[in-house]
């Protein structure tokens, strides 16, 4: 696979790099970090910014609303954002990397016409109710039930670590539709409103303090049949879908972010004497490699075509996953080395950051699922007892 840009991806690149530039000098400063309202507008404006310029959804399919750009321009895209310090998809993340994309592999036309471009314009933000308080990482374990009565499903259940409850329009809800079914047969994929009558949401506080995520309690919410993408008792491996794109580029701007605070961290090195230091340069040593690793992995994931639409979620992302997640810990734990005492200031990004890290090796799926994924799928091994 040759990963160097043909004239074309140069061209893009330049264009978007001026953009960039141009445009960048010209939005308003970051509102707080815990205020998730205003944060949704800033988010929202963005997207709506590359939505006019025609950076929205360029690598999904034109009949989705995107431009239909190769992973190659797709992966440019995400390097000089990342790289000029634009702000990052923020609230729209669940819309524009996972719901959107989805619907697009699995959506009707009309579900397609009525969802995709509000994501794609940043109109509408939605939010994941996938996990659930005693399901844990057994998916399969969902309680959330969904009776049908005509063209309604009435849900009633919970969900919990729900990203952006508190400003989403739209939750894409697992829900068992028949309880007689084997646990992976009877799940189905719901668009719910969030302004449903029945539902409720409780943000949840992590340990740096912010309220990003929350409960959600579903008391007898009405759902419409026809916001059921894919068929019903289908939605295991309509969920298999969204977690195939969840665990393929969905991190790759942040695996760029973490090559920039690791070049951060080796200016500061530099700066405050502990560049002599041969173990904390090892440190680094390793930490650049296994980064640029992580970067060819997320380039030959796309450019590979690992399929999505097959409902299987890739091994490839599997091992991306779990390798990206532990390698972040590391990066952080590393910067709180780096910085001494310093590390114990909670308003430093870095030291927000690392506390962040503990979460990755539980979001999108645990490193012991992970693990289970690429023994079981990849290396054929037997199913643990």
């Amino acid at each position: 696979m040759d990963l160097t840009d043909t004239e074309d991806e140069r061209d893009f690149r330049l264009r978007l790099r001026d953009w960039l530039r141009r445009t960048l000098p010209t939005l308003p400063p970051p509102p707080p970090a815990h205020d998730w309202p205003a944060r949704r507008a800033y988010d929202c404006g963005w997207q709506r910014a590359l939505y006019d310029a025609g950076y929205a959804g360029l690598h999904w399919p034109t009949e989705a609303g995107g431009h239909g750009a190769t992973p190659a321009v797709h992966l440019i895209f995400l390097e000089e954002t990342e790289r000029a310090g634009a702000p990052y998809v923020g609230a729209n993340f669940v819309g524009l990397l996972h719901a959107g994309p989805t619907i697009a592999a699995e959506g009707t036309p009309a579900q397609r016409a009525r969802w995709l471009p509000a994501i794609l314009r940043g109109d509408e933000v939605w939010c994941q109710g996938f996990s659930e308080p005693e399901a844990g990482s057994d998916l399969a374990a969902l309680r959330t039930w969904a009776v049908r009565e005509d063209d309604t499903y009435v849900v009633t259940g919970s969900k919990i670590w729900t990203s952006h409850a508190e400003v989403a329009d739209w939750c894409e809800l697992l829900v068992r539709t028949d309880s007689a079914a084997p646990r992976h047969k009877g799940i189905s994929w719901l668009a719910m409103p969030m302004s449903a009558p029945g539902v409720t949401v409780r943000p949840l506080r992590t340990l740096a303090g912010s309220t990003e995520f929350a409960e959600l309690v579903l008391d007898r919410v009405s759902v419409p049949v026809g916001h059921r993408v894919g068929e019903e008792n289908d939605g295991w491996r309509v969920s298999m879908v969204t977690l195939s794109f969840e665990r393929g580029t969905a991190f790759a701007g942040e695996v760029v972010a973490c090559r920039r605070t690791l070049a951060d961290m080796a200016r500061t090195a530099r700066d405050n004497g502990r560049w002599d230091d041969s173990s904390l340069r090892r440190r680094l040593g390793r930490l650049n490699a296994q980064f640029t690793a992580l970067w060819r992995m997320t380039q030959w994931h796309a450019c590979a075509g690992d399929a999505p639409r097959t409902g299987a979620a890739a091994v490839s992302g599997s091992v991306f996953k779990l390798l990206y997640s532990h390698a972040r810990q590391e990066l952080y734990d590393t910067a709180a080395d780096l910085l001494g005492p310093a590390a114990l200031d909670a308003g430093h990004p870095w030291t927000a950051a690392r506390l962040s890290s503990l979460s990755y090796t539980i979001a999108a799926g645990t490193s012991q699922i992970q693990q289970n994924i690429i023994a079981e799928r990849g290396l054929g091994l037997p199913k643990g007892r």
